[in-house]
């Protein structure tokens, strides 16, 4: 274990998912990997702080709704929207029916077409509802359901990036595909996993419920992944954005589900 690419890859991970202003002194694969594999952590402190958000908001007197919502906007600044643009250029991408490289000069441009507009409104309106339902079941559910999202949705790029290649030459897709080893990905899993258990605060049945929305969380993204790679040819930036986005919809869908059985 190499401390020197670790602490490179963690400063890469906080400069690449996150608005927090840091120095990012190397970028190459090696520090590529290691941020891959930091990026499940560095996602569930995000998940706690809109989590936690969404909660204070309602003790102060919002709406769930309206915390939810404030909370999941806080979620994408605190991001950059990075997540949700790649979601929406992978629906455009997708949804353009063009052959890979069209589609991929489709993703390449600055606006947003009609599929990535209609995708947008889905999920982060799947995700404000959800969040909402769980405030209204509890502090506790909230915050945990939030953070085992964040978690979750890292996690999903953290697994692509074992062994899915790169559809373009250069990017952020070329740069972190199959940087992760197997190992480190097994481990980063059962970590997630490990966070399911804070669903215990709310009840043991919402922490199986939490590690099932991880369960789910993953598969979705596998889909997606695979439906990319046959698609464009691998993955790209845009792509791992997605993958973020969809798992950790998922865990809040299937947790909400839960919370309000």
């Amino acid at each position: 274990m190499n401390g020197a690419d670790a602490l490179a890859g963690a400063r890469m991970a906080v400069g690449t998912f996150t608005v927090w202003p840091v120095r990012v002194g190397r970028v190459d694969r090696a520090a590529a990997g290691w941020a891959m594999c930091w990026a499940p952590a560095l996602g569930g402190l995000l998940g706690g702080v809109t989590g936690v958000f969404a909660v204070v908001g309602a003790w102060w007197g919002w709406s769930a709704p309206l915390a939810a919502l404030l909370a999941v906007g806080l979620g994408a600044l605190l991001t950059r929207g990075l997540h949700l643009d790649g979601l929406a250029d992978l629906a455009d991408g997708l949804g353009s029916g063009r052959p890979s490289e069209g589609a991929l000069e489709v993703m390449r441009r600055s606006d947003i077409g009609p599929f990535g507009v209609l995708t947008l409104l889905v999920a982060v309106g799947a995700q404000v509802l959800a969040l909402a339902q769980l405030v209204d079941a509890s502090p506790w559910a909230a915050v945990a359901g939030a953070v085992v999202a964040g978690a979750t949705g890292r996690l999903a790029v953290t697994l692509a990036c074992t062994r899915l290649p790169s559809a373009r030459p250069d990017g952020l897709g070329a740069l972190v595909a199959g940087t992760v080893r197997a190992p480190a990905a097994s481990v980063c899993a059962a970590g997630v996993l490990a966070v399911s258990l804070l669903g215990w605060a709310h009840s043991p049945g919402f922490a199986v419920a939490c590690a099932a929305g991880a369960t789910a969380g993953i598969a979705a993204a596998w889909l997606l992944a695979r439906r990319a790679v046959r698609r464009l040819g691998g993955v790209t930036g845009d792509v791992l954005g997605a993958l973020v986005e969809t798992a950790s919809t998922v865990v809040l869908l299937v947790t909400a589900a839960s919370a309000a059985a």
